[in-house]
């Protein structure tokens, strides 16, 4: 928004009671600050958007919102993407503590995952992206889900989704830089031709985004490491699944279309 700032505020409740969060709420308008958006981030929190036009609305904001015992304010911040998406899903995206470019999520946050992805997929870097997973938990649905979401163009490199594929050659409707490329590095492991390879090494070459199924299985192929990747998705069907069997493939028996 122009001439003003949006903020993140997010509070933790010590004592619930009713009409709390129309407390903070009046006090905010009472200030000239307005709500975007609100949501609980979990049982306990609150997160908000708001839109100030000056630095001192939130500063008096801060000044008195210290004095109310009931609630504790935890963060007060310009916006990131994951406080976007907590704040529209009720919930917080879960990162590796020790590696901070992996994002983890299960089946029943699909929808989170495809919000956070299709974000990524907007922006002008155009990220190399990794997502794990067991067979059949949703990761190519997810990558579809979206790309057709940001309004982008996905293409399969290589797949088992639907028809099996292993692809050579791109036709020149297919060499955009506003296309998703999307590469399943067991797929390409176990069928994938010389001839396949070359593509790839060409599309891992230009500034487009890719996404990579299985990318554990894809490192070990490639010149490329696990270093290289910007984000790095983990897609469960429950939070204590192992993520086994990164290198094989559905089928032994693969039907392959090579176009």
């Amino acid at each position: 928004m122009a001439d003003g700032k949006e903020w993140y505020l997010e509070y933790e409740i010590h004592r619930n009671r009713p009409g709390l969060l129309g407390d903070v709420s009046s006090l905010l308008g009472m200030l000239g600050i307005n709500i975007l958006t609100i949501n609980g981030v979990d049982h306990e929190r609150r997160g908000l958007l708001v839109f100030t036009q000056e630095d001192a609305q939130m500063e008096r904001f801060l000044a008195i919102v210290g004095t109310i015992k009931t609630i504790h304010l935890t963060k007060v911040r310009h916006p990131t993407l994951s406080d976007r998406l907590a704040v529209r899903h009720g919930r917080y995206i879960e990162r590796d503590t020790g590696d901070r470019k992996t994002f983890r999520f299960i089946r029943e946050e699909i929808g989170l995952l495809v919000d956070f992805m299709a974000e990524l997929f907007k922006r002008p870097e155009h990220p190399l992206i990794g997502i794990r997973g067991m067979p059949r938990v949703g990761k190519s649905e997810s990558i579809i889900a979206a790309s057709v979401s940001a309004n982008k163009r996905w293409i399969f490199i290589s797949s088992t989704l639907i028809k099996q594929t292993v692809r050579t050659r791109l036709s020149d409707d297919e060499r955009s830089p506003d296309h998703i490329y999307v590469i399943d590095g067991a797929v390409s492991k176990h069928w994938g031709t010389e001839n396949h390879w070359s593509l790839i090494r060409q599309i891992m070459s230009r500034p487009i985004t890719k996404v990579i199924e299985h990318p554990d299985t894809f490192v070990q192929e490639t010149e490329y490491t696990l270093n290289d990747f910007d984000y790095i998705l983990e897609l469960r069907n429950h939070r204590n699944e192992k993520i086994t069997g990164e290198d094989h493939p559905l089928s032994n028996d693969f039907p392959w279309s090579d176009f």
